[in-house]
């Protein structure tokens, strides 16, 4: 769950990647911590090419821990955010949850303008610029999307994509706490997104926030409001390697775009 929320993400069956090291035969049982479910990848409905494992292979280094979070982060999601989301939904009215949401939105073209500026995408920046002056104006300093309705639609550039423009490799792949899927790369990239937010003097919301905690709170609700991803929606063993291979691969087209 990225800043930016991953959309959900719909797939089919993609191979464990542990596994492209392996030969077909005497493939052990994979065990999915996060599904409590075990399967024996020795029947032929497991049974796949080694070199369409090899396509798939995703380098992550660290592929214990990140399923240990990436468990944790479904049960959190299970026990505590979706459960405060849901009552969330409950008590306010959509129109309250649609203004909440476009003034965060209305503060995230802010690195959203940096960023294309900083890749020489002019035309996108000046969108965005017209963005952030008619909804911080026109639409109250965000809590109306006037601009969608005049034909400017948000454009997110993040410095993920800017790294990743420049030829900055993407390093190994992260499961990040609550956050969800990320790399090296694009971890690096949330901070100065975060900070370019933070000295912005015309839209100090970090600032606004310091004095007002309980916005951090409302932050991180309609950050899982606006996600649609539910773990285990994929209804699948693998799909922590759905996930993980889809990820990296919706990176590389956004920045290519």
């Amino acid at each position: 769950m990225t800043k930016l929320p991953i959309t959900r993400l719909l797939a089919g069956c993609v191979l464990l990647t542990s596994l492209a090291a392996q030969g077909a035969d005497g493939i052990p049982a994979y065990h999915d911590p996060l599904l409590e479910l075990t399967i024996d990848t020795e029947g032929s409905n497991y049974q796949f090419e080694r070199s369409s494992l090899e396509a798939l292979k995703v380098h992550d280094p660290i592929e214990g821990f990140n399923r240990r979070v990436y468990r944790f982060n479904g049960q959190f999601d299970d026990y505590v955010y979706l459960p405060v989301v849901n009552t969330y939904q409950m008590v306010t009215p959509r129109f309250v949850r649609t203004g909440v949401s476009n003034v965060f939105a209305n503060l995230a073209d802010v690195p959203n303008l940096a960023n294309s500026l900083a890749q020489g995408k002019f035309q996108k920046g000046a969108r965005t610029t017209a963005r952030l002056l008619f909804n911080s104006t026109l639409g109250v300093l965000g809590l109306f999307d006037v601009a969608k309705a005049m034909g400017l639609p948000q454009e997110p550039e993040d410095f993920g994509q800017t790294l990743g423009y420049y030829g900055v490799p993407t390093g190994p792949y992260l499961v990040l706490p609550l956050l969800g899927p990320s790399t090296l790369r694009d971890t690096t990239g949330k901070a100065v997104d975060w900070s370019i937010e933070d000295t912005a003097a015309f839209l100090d919301n970090r600032h606004y926030m310091n004095d007002n905690p309980w916005a951090y709170g409302l932050y991180a609700i309609n950050l899982r409001y606006i996600n649609g991803f539910r773990y285990g929606s994929l209804d699948s063993p693998f799909e922590y390697d759905q996930i993980r291979y889809l990820y990296i691969k919706l990176r590389e087209l956004q920045i290519r775009q």
